[in-house]
Protein backbone atom coordinates (compact mmCIF):
# COMPACT_ATOMS: atom_id res chain seq x y z
CA UNK A 1 0.00 0.00 0.00
CA UNK A 2 1.21 3.47 -0.81
CA UNK A 3 1.62 6.21 1.76
CA UNK A 4 -1.63 8.22 1.61
CA UNK A 5 0.30 11.36 2.59
CA UNK A 6 2.09 11.13 -0.73
CA UNK A 7 -1.15 10.97 -2.69
CA UNK A 8 -2.07 14.57 -1.93
CA UNK A 9 1.27 15.63 -3.37
CA UNK A 10 1.17 13.35 -6.38
CA UNK A 11 -2.33 14.39 -7.31
CA UNK A 12 -1.84 18.12 -6.76
CA UNK A 13 -2.22 19.87 -10.11
CA UNK A 14 -2.11 23.52 -11.06
CA UNK A 15 -5.48 25.06 -10.22
CA UNK A 16 -7.92 25.48 -13.08
CA UNK A 17 -9.47 28.87 -13.73
CA UNK A 18 -12.69 27.12 -14.66
CA UNK A 19 -14.78 24.38 -13.15
CA UNK A 20 -13.09 21.20 -14.42
CA UNK A 21 -16.35 19.31 -14.73
CA UNK A 22 -18.07 22.08 -16.66
CA UNK A 23 -14.98 22.51 -18.81
CA UNK A 24 -14.83 18.82 -19.61
CA UNK A 25 -18.47 18.66 -20.60
CA UNK A 26 -18.35 21.32 -23.31
CA UNK A 27 -20.40 20.14 -26.31
CA UNK A 28 -18.58 19.17 -29.50
CA UNK A 29 -17.88 21.98 -31.91
CA UNK A 30 -19.59 22.21 -35.30
CA UNK A 31 -17.32 24.47 -37.30
CA UNK A 32 -14.55 23.14 -39.49
CA UNK A 33 -11.77 24.91 -37.60
CA UNK A 34 -12.90 25.37 -34.05
CA UNK A 35 -11.47 27.02 -30.96
CA UNK A 36 -12.13 25.38 -27.61
CA UNK A 37 -11.46 28.46 -25.55
CA UNK A 38 -8.16 27.10 -24.27
CA UNK A 39 -5.77 28.24 -26.95
CA UNK A 40 -6.10 25.03 -28.97
CA UNK A 41 -8.32 23.96 -31.80
CA UNK A 42 -9.37 20.94 -33.76
CA UNK A 43 -10.52 20.58 -37.32
CA UNK A 44 -14.12 19.42 -37.41
CA UNK A 45 -16.11 18.79 -40.59
CA UNK A 46 -19.43 17.22 -41.53
CA UNK A 47 -19.74 15.74 -45.01
CA UNK A 48 -22.94 14.52 -46.64
CA UNK A 49 -23.32 10.96 -47.83
CA UNK A 50 -26.23 9.12 -49.48
CA UNK A 51 -26.09 6.53 -46.69
CA UNK A 52 -25.04 8.44 -43.60
CA UNK A 53 -23.46 11.76 -42.63
CA UNK A 54 -19.73 11.59 -42.06
CA UNK A 55 -18.32 13.71 -39.29
CA UNK A 56 -14.63 13.89 -38.53
CA UNK A 57 -12.66 15.58 -35.79
CA UNK A 58 -8.89 15.94 -36.15
CA UNK A 59 -7.28 17.02 -32.85
CA UNK A 60 -3.62 18.01 -32.81
CA UNK A 61 -1.01 16.91 -30.28
CA UNK A 62 -1.42 20.06 -28.16
CA UNK A 63 -5.14 19.48 -27.85
CA UNK A 64 -4.65 15.84 -26.88
CA UNK A 65 -2.38 17.02 -24.06
CA UNK A 66 -5.00 19.58 -23.04
CA UNK A 67 -7.62 16.84 -22.81
CA UNK A 68 -5.25 14.78 -20.66
CA UNK A 69 -4.87 17.69 -18.26
CA UNK A 70 -8.64 18.16 -18.15
CA UNK A 71 -9.34 14.54 -17.33
CA UNK A 72 -6.50 14.48 -14.78
CA UNK A 73 -8.23 17.33 -12.95
CA UNK A 74 -11.42 15.29 -12.86
CA UNK A 75 -9.56 12.40 -11.28
CA UNK A 76 -7.99 14.77 -8.77
CA UNK A 77 -11.26 16.45 -7.82
CA UNK A 78 -13.04 13.11 -7.45
CA UNK A 79 -10.70 11.99 -4.69
CA UNK A 80 -10.05 8.69 -6.44
CA UNK A 81 -6.50 7.48 -5.76
CA UNK A 82 -5.63 4.55 -8.03
CA UNK A 83 -2.70 2.28 -7.37
CA UNK A 84 -1.83 2.02 -11.03
CA UNK A 85 -2.91 2.86 -14.55
CA UNK A 86 -3.94 0.18 -17.02
CA UNK A 87 -3.73 1.48 -20.58
CA UNK A 88 -5.73 -0.23 -23.29
CA UNK A 89 -3.46 -1.11 -26.19
CA UNK A 90 -3.00 0.76 -28.41
CA UNK A 91 -5.20 3.83 -28.04
CA UNK A 92 -4.63 4.16 -24.31
CA UNK A 93 -0.83 4.14 -24.47
CA UNK A 94 -0.31 7.86 -25.03
CA UNK A 95 -2.97 9.23 -22.65
CA UNK A 96 -1.93 6.57 -20.14
CA UNK A 97 1.69 7.72 -20.23
CA UNK A 98 0.73 11.39 -19.94
CA UNK A 99 -1.62 10.71 -17.04
CA UNK A 100 1.12 8.67 -15.38
CA UNK A 101 3.29 11.78 -15.48
CA UNK A 102 0.63 14.32 -14.51
CA UNK A 103 -0.87 12.27 -11.68
CA UNK A 104 2.43 10.91 -10.41
CA UNK A 105 1.53 7.27 -10.98
CA UNK A 106 4.70 5.54 -12.17
CA UNK A 107 3.19 2.07 -12.56
CA UNK A 108 1.50 1.65 -15.95
CA UNK A 109 0.31 -1.73 -17.18
CA UNK A 110 -1.22 -2.62 -20.52
CA UNK A 111 -3.94 -4.88 -21.83
CA UNK A 112 -4.66 -5.52 -25.50
CA UNK A 113 -8.15 -5.88 -26.87
CA UNK A 114 -8.88 -6.17 -30.58
CA UNK A 115 -12.16 -4.80 -31.79
CA UNK A 116 -12.05 -2.57 -34.86
CA UNK A 117 -11.56 -3.97 -38.34
CA UNK A 118 -12.40 -0.75 -40.17
CA UNK A 119 -14.08 2.60 -39.60
CA UNK A 120 -17.57 1.27 -40.27
CA UNK A 121 -16.92 -2.45 -39.77
CA UNK A 122 -16.39 -4.09 -36.40
CA UNK A 123 -16.30 -7.57 -35.02
CA UNK A 124 -19.42 -8.57 -33.15
CA UNK A 125 -17.46 -8.87 -29.91
CA UNK A 126 -14.05 -7.59 -28.85
CA UNK A 127 -11.48 -10.08 -27.64
CA UNK A 128 -8.62 -9.71 -25.17
CA UNK A 129 -5.52 -10.88 -27.01
CA UNK A 130 -2.98 -9.84 -24.35
CA UNK A 131 -4.08 -10.08 -20.69
CA UNK A 132 -3.16 -7.33 -18.25
CA UNK A 133 0.62 -7.22 -17.94
CA UNK A 134 0.91 -7.02 -14.14
CA UNK A 135 -0.72 -8.29 -10.95
CA UNK A 136 -3.82 -6.21 -10.20
CA UNK A 137 -5.13 -8.31 -7.31
CA UNK A 138 -6.51 -6.06 -4.55
CA UNK A 139 -5.57 -2.88 -6.42
CA UNK A 140 -7.51 0.21 -7.45
CA UNK A 141 -7.21 0.71 -11.20
CA UNK A 142 -7.51 3.70 -13.50
CA UNK A 143 -8.40 2.13 -16.85
CA UNK A 144 -7.35 4.49 -19.65
CA UNK A 145 -8.24 4.63 -23.35
CA UNK A 146 -8.38 7.42 -25.90
CA UNK A 147 -12.10 7.04 -26.66
CA UNK A 148 -15.24 5.25 -25.53
CA UNK A 149 -16.88 4.54 -28.88
CA UNK A 150 -19.14 1.49 -28.70
CA UNK A 151 -17.80 0.93 -25.19
CA UNK A 152 -17.71 -2.84 -25.68
CA UNK A 153 -13.93 -3.06 -25.51
CA UNK A 154 -13.79 -1.06 -22.28
CA UNK A 155 -16.56 -3.21 -20.83
CA UNK A 156 -14.73 -6.46 -21.51
CA UNK A 157 -11.43 -5.08 -20.17
CA UNK A 158 -13.11 -3.92 -16.97
CA UNK A 159 -14.59 -7.40 -16.52
CA UNK A 160 -11.14 -8.89 -17.18
CA UNK A 161 -9.56 -6.73 -14.47
CA UNK A 162 -12.19 -7.72 -11.92
CA UNK A 163 -11.64 -11.37 -12.85
CA UNK A 164 -7.95 -10.81 -12.08
CA UNK A 165 -8.87 -9.56 -8.60
CA UNK A 166 -8.90 -5.78 -8.99
CA UNK A 167 -10.45 -4.06 -5.98
CA UNK A 168 -11.90 -1.14 -7.95
CA UNK A 169 -11.82 -0.07 -11.59
CA UNK A 170 -12.66 3.39 -12.87
CA UNK A 171 -12.62 4.23 -16.56
CA UNK A 172 -10.93 7.31 -17.95
CA UNK A 173 -11.13 8.40 -21.61
CA UNK A 174 -10.35 11.55 -23.55
CA UNK A 175 -13.45 11.24 -25.74
CA UNK A 176 -16.87 9.73 -25.18
CA UNK A 177 -19.55 8.99 -27.77
CA UNK A 178 -23.24 9.16 -26.82
CA UNK A 179 -24.00 5.59 -27.95
CA UNK A 180 -21.28 3.97 -25.84
CA UNK A 181 -22.56 1.16 -23.60
CA UNK A 182 -20.03 2.34 -21.02
CA UNK A 183 -20.06 5.83 -19.54
CA UNK A 184 -16.53 6.64 -18.38
CA UNK A 185 -16.08 7.77 -14.81
CA UNK A 186 -13.79 10.48 -16.15
CA UNK A 187 -14.09 11.93 -19.66
CA UNK A 188 -12.70 15.10 -21.16
CA UNK A 189 -14.93 15.59 -24.17
CA UNK A 190 -18.16 14.35 -25.76
CA UNK A 191 -18.40 13.90 -29.53
CA UNK A 192 -20.38 12.05 -32.16
CA UNK A 193 -17.68 12.53 -34.81
CA UNK A 194 -15.06 10.06 -36.01
CA UNK A 195 -11.95 11.21 -34.15
CA UNK A 196 -8.76 11.04 -36.22
CA UNK A 197 -6.16 10.88 -33.46
CA UNK A 198 -2.65 12.13 -34.24
CA UNK A 199 -1.18 8.86 -32.95
CA UNK A 200 -3.06 6.85 -35.60
CA UNK A 201 -3.50 9.33 -38.43
CA UNK A 202 -1.83 7.17 -41.08
CA UNK A 203 -3.85 4.14 -40.03
CA UNK A 204 -7.03 6.20 -40.33
CA UNK A 205 -6.06 7.58 -43.73
CA UNK A 206 -5.37 4.04 -44.89
CA UNK A 207 -8.86 2.91 -43.89
CA UNK A 208 -10.50 5.88 -45.59
CA UNK A 209 -8.34 5.35 -48.68
CA UNK A 210 -9.23 1.65 -48.99
CA UNK A 211 -12.93 2.28 -48.50
CA UNK A 212 -13.08 5.08 -51.06
CA UNK A 213 -11.04 3.14 -53.61
CA UNK A 214 -13.61 0.34 -53.36
CA UNK A 215 -16.26 2.95 -54.13
CA UNK A 216 -14.41 3.85 -57.32
CA UNK A 217 -12.93 7.15 -56.14
CA UNK A 218 -9.75 8.36 -57.80
CA UNK A 219 -6.58 9.08 -55.85
CA UNK A 220 -7.10 12.79 -56.46
CA UNK A 221 -10.63 12.63 -55.06
CA UNK A 222 -9.38 10.77 -52.01
CA UNK A 223 -6.59 13.27 -51.48
CA UNK A 224 -9.10 16.12 -51.59
CA UNK A 225 -11.31 14.25 -49.14
CA UNK A 226 -8.48 13.79 -46.64
CA UNK A 227 -7.54 17.46 -46.91
CA UNK A 228 -11.17 18.55 -46.50
CA UNK A 229 -11.43 16.52 -43.31
CA UNK A 230 -8.68 18.69 -41.88
CA UNK A 231 -5.64 16.43 -42.05
CA UNK A 232 -2.42 18.40 -42.50
CA UNK A 233 -1.26 18.60 -46.15
CA UNK A 234 2.26 17.35 -45.37
CA UNK A 235 0.80 14.24 -43.72
CA UNK A 236 -1.49 13.59 -46.68
CA UNK A 237 1.50 13.98 -49.01
CA UNK A 238 3.55 11.52 -46.98
CA UNK A 239 0.68 9.06 -46.91
CA UNK A 240 0.34 9.08 -50.68
CA UNK A 241 4.06 8.58 -51.13
CA UNK A 242 3.74 5.44 -49.05
CA UNK A 243 0.41 4.46 -50.60
CA UNK A 244 1.93 4.54 -54.07
CA UNK A 245 4.16 1.66 -52.95
CA UNK A 246 1.97 -0.26 -50.53
CA UNK A 247 -1.70 0.34 -51.36
CA UNK A 248 -3.70 -0.89 -54.36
Amino acid sequence: MRDESMLSYRFRLYPSKTNPVAEAEKPPVKARSSSHGDGHSTNCVTMSSPKRPEKYEVPNWDYIYTLCIRVARLVEHSGYCPDLIVAVSRGGWIPGRILSDVLGLPEVATVRVEYYKDIYKTRSKPEITQPVSTDVNGKKILLVDDIADSGNSLKIVREHLFERGAKEVKICTLYHKPWSVVIPDFKARNTDAWVCFPHEIFETMGKIYSRLRKQGKTKLEIKRKLLSIGIEPHLVKRFFLRASRNVD
